[in-house]
C-alpha cells in the first residue's frame, strides 16, 4: 500500500514538472519513465527506463528501436513497446509535415532535424532518396537499400531511372552511418559524382548526399565534396 502510494506520487511529480515546464523539465529517462506510466499502472517504471536507454545508448535510440529489440528487454510487454512506438511515430510525423509544407532548399534545417530523427540511430545502414519536383517541393520519399551494419548499396542506373519515371527535378540522397561517425566515406563521394554525372544530361539535379548518425549529420555539398 505505501510503495503504491509512493509510486502515484512520483508520477504526479513528474506529471506536474511535465505541465509546468514543458518537455525540457524532464530529463530523458524521465521522458521514458512517465511514457511508459502509461502502460504499465503498477511497477517501478523508472528503473525500466534507465534499462532500456542502458541497452540502446539513448532516449533517441530507445524510440527507433526495432519493437523485437525492445521485447529483448526486460519488464516491459506489447502495450509498453507500442507507447514507445507511438511516440517514435508521432514525433515523426509533426517533423516530416514541416519538411512536407515548404520548399525542401528553403527549409533545410528542418529536413535535416527530419532525416536525424528517423535514420539517425539505426543500426544497419540504408538508403533513401529525396524526389523533388521544380519548385523543390518533396514528391517522392523513397528507401532503395538496406545493408549491414557499415555498407548498403546505391545504383546509379536504379537510382536514375526512377528519377525519369516519376518526372523529378532533381533529387537528394540520404544515408545513415550505424558506427556513428557521418563522415562520407571515399565510396560515398565517389557513386554521388557518379550519379550527379549521370542525372545532368537528363537535366535532373542531385543537390546533396546527407550523412546521418546518432551524433550528426555532414552535407556532402556543405563539404565542398561535390
Amino acid at each position: 500500500m505505501g510503495e503504491d502510494h509512493l509510486g502515484e506520487g512520483h508520477r504526479a511529480r513528474l506529471r506536474q514538472r511535465l505541465f509546468d515546464g514543458g518537455g525540457d523539465a524532464l530529463l530523458d529517462h524521465e521522458l521514458l519513465e512517465y511514457l511508459l506510466t502509461l502502460s504499465i499502472r503498477r511497477g517501478d517504471t523508472k528503473a525500466i527506463a534507465k534499462r532500456l536507454i542502458d541497452a540502446f545508448g539513448s532516449f533517441g535510440a530507445v524510440l527507433t528501436a526495432d519493437a523485437k529489440a525492445l521485447a529483448r528487454i526486460g519488464g516491459i510487454g506489447d502495450t509498453s513497446i507500442a507507447a514507445i512506438k507511438i511516440a517514435q511515430a508521432s514525433a515523426l510525423r509533426l517533423l516530416q509535415k514541416q519538411v512536407l509544407d515548404r520548399p525542401v532548399l528553403s527549409n533545410w534545417q528542418a529536413l535535416l532535424d527530419y532525416l536525424q530523427a528517423d535514420m539517425g540511430h539505426l543500426d544497419i545502414e540504408r538508403v533513401r532518396v529525396l524526389h523533388l519536383n521544380a519548385k523543390n517541393m518533396l514528391m517522392r520519399d523513397e528507401p532503395i537499400s538496406e545493408g549491414s551494419t557499415s555498407e548498403a548499396a546505391i545504383y546509379v542506373r536504379e537510382v536514375v531511372r526512377r528519377a525519369i519515371d516519376l518526372g523529378s527535378a532533381a533529387l537528394i540522397i540520404v544515408h545513415n552511418h550505424p558506427s556513428g561517425d557521418p563522415s562520407p566515406s571515399r565510396q560515398d563521394i565517389a557513386i554521388t559524382r557518379e550519379l550527379i554525372a549521370a542525372a545532368k544530361p537528363l537535366k535532373i539535379q542531385v543537390h546533396d548526399h546527407i550523412i546521418v548518425s546518432a551524433s550528426g549529420h555532414k552535407s556532402l555539398r556543405a563539404e565542398g565534396l561535390l
